[in-house]
């Protein structure tokens, strides 16, 4: 098994790095706490750029392991980490919160406790999964060197099935899910990404989930035109190969949908995704909400006008009792899920009211996103 996480690894974050910093005169944020059995300890503060590693502060461990680290406030999250030698502790910081951390080397990259920041509860979540993987991945090689690609890549589907549906998708929008995508685990000398759009079109969908929901909360940051940089050329690598390496023109503007496994009010699981050929108006509503009734006699006119020649509407309840819900869609023609997951996020995350709805042209990409769509009819025709 081989992943070649190439200018992905470097363009995300130096591997579990964010963007440049902002600066805010007179606001900070506060990294502090102890590392006990770390006397005498070069303990060093770091931020994870662009462009690597950079060293912010340092300081030598009395007995106490006491620490105190600061920096100016940040407009987007930005990713540092705490290091003695090999042992890392993995910080995330948003705006000017106050992060305290307690560890004991020379285990501190697991042995530690985090107050003051949920985001950072995340991170180390994660970051114990990634570790754990990475154990189990270094014995499979080593007890069963003749089966452990095969191996590797089940522990890494199940990995990313866990990771995308627990964490990303339900908060695309959070730090955490942005350190998510570029983890890796090192087999041989190599580091290998989990998350590779480069090889895998299902990862290039949870890099667009996450470049969406940034878009939307930090728009014009580096970091976000980097995710959809990625995504989009990701998107370029896959139909290159689908097209056996014809060149393919790909729109900047395009995003390929995030699937959207639920069941319908029969009881069949349906997936967005396989909707590809039609155009498809994708609506997360919410049918005890005012003026439901309006809006949805709205699309059955729209429905009624277009199925015939290739329209397909999509819509997921967000409802919270989903007895209603299916005594609402019992007549409905089109396709109508449930989410009682939370993986709608990735779509919903940034939006207020509902609904929300999408378009997805016939080769499965978003062409238009809520703020987008002025009108739902005009917009329709063209795409059909």
């Amino acid at each position: 098994m081989k992943h070649n996480i190439g200018n992905i690894l470097a363009a995300g974050f130096a591997i579990v790095g964010l963007a440049a910093l902002a600066s805010c005169a007179g606001e900070q944020f506060h990294v502090t706490g102890s590392i006990a059995n770390a006397k005498d300890s070069l303990l060093y503060f770091e931020h994870n750029g662009l462009d690597g590693f950079s060293t912010v502060d340092s300081v030598k461990l009395d007995e106490k392991g006491s620490f105190s680290f600061s920096g100016d406030k940040v407009d987007n999250p930005e990713f540092y980490r705490l290091r003695i030698a090999g042992q890392i502790i993995n910080i995330g910081i948003d705006s000017t919160e106050t992060v305290d951390v307690k560890a004991t080397y020379p285990q501190m990259a697991t042995d530690y406790t985090v107050k003051g920041s949920s985001e950072n509860e995340k991170i180390k979540e994660l970051a114990l999964k990634q570790i754990d993987l990475q154990a189990r991945c270094q014995s499979i090689l080593a007890e069963r060197p003749d089966i452990a690609d095969s191996i590797i890549t089940v522990l890494m589907n199940d990995y990313k099935q866990d990771v995308s549906r627990n964490y990303i998708f339900k908060e695309p929008m959070r730090a955490y899910s942005y350190f998510a995508l570029f983890q890796y685990i090192v087999i041989g000398n190599q580091a290998h990404l989990i998350f590779d759009p480069s090889r895998d079109a299902a990862d290039n969908k949870v890099f667009g989930a996450v470049a969406t929901s940034w878009d939307t909360y930090y728009p014009g940051s580096k970091r976000t035109q980097n995710l959809h940089n990625i995504t989009i050329k990701g998107m370029k690598d896959e139909r290159i190969v689908k097209a056996q390496n014809k060149p393919v023109e790909i729109e900047a503007k395009e995003l390929g949908v995030v699937d959207l496994p639920l069941r319908d009010n029969k009881g069949v699981e349906r997936h967005l995704t396989d909707l590809k050929g039609k155009v498809v108006l994708l609506d997360f509503h919410v049918f005890a909400a005012k003026g439901s009734t309006e809006y949805i006699m709205h699309l059955r006119d729209l429905y009624n006008k277009y199925h015939d020649r290739g329209l397909e509407i999509y819509m997921v309840s967000l409802d919270d009792n989903a007895h209603f819900w299916k005594e609402q869609v019992a007549n409905l023609p089109w396709i109508n899920v449930y989410d009682d997951t939370g993986i709608s996020q990735a779509y919903t995350a940034p939006a207020q009211t509902v609904p929300i709805i999408y378009l997805i042209d016939r080769g499965n990409n978003i062409v238009k996103n809520p703020s987008q769509i002025k009108n739902l009819d005009e917009e329709i025709e063209r795409l059909l």
